[in-house]
């Protein structure tokens, strides 16, 4: 069984990883923050977060770094499909989206290397979660 993200102390392929995608991610963001609009500000602000939060050496953020992954996924992947949706259409703009499609792919590799199969990570914090929340109704319930 290899150790979660939590659990486990970064090689330099890691670093590389990381910091490859904290560069993605805010330049990605930085696009979006020179197109004006609330929009784009907004969208270059969810970038700068999540690139943040990818690399803080905080408890909670290294904890829940395989949410951090997954959200960071969804966050350029809904960027990108409201694009497709929407427009505009030029060429800063299949820049960004490329950047984005790199930012996924470093994102799932990352998550891969450092959690394994999303869906076990998932399944997993579920049942913990569960068996926390089953052991606090059942103490709550006792005292009644």
């Amino acid at each position: 069984m290899s150790l979660r993200s939590a659990d486990r102390t970064l090689g330099p392929v890691d670093v590389a990883l990381r910091l490859a995608i904290l560069a993605l991610a805010l330049g990605t963001g930085y696009i979006h923050s020179t197109l004006g609009g609330l929009l784009f500000s907004l969208n270059a602000l969810g970038y700068l977060t999540a690139a943040v939060a990818m690399v803080i050496p905080l408890g909670i953020a290294v904890r829940f770094r395989w949410v951090v992954r997954l959200g960071l996924i969804g966050y350029a992947t809904t960027t990108i499909i409201a694009w497709a949706v929407q427009g505009p259409y030029f060429t800063t703009a299949y820049i960004a989206k490329a950047i984005e499609g790199a930012l996924i792919a470093l994102v799932a590799i990352d998550f891969a290397r450092m959690d394994g199969n999303p869906i076990t990570v998932v399944k997993s914090e579920l049942a913990l979660l569960s068996s926390r929340l089953g052991r606090r109704s059942a103490t709550g319930s006792a005292g009644a």
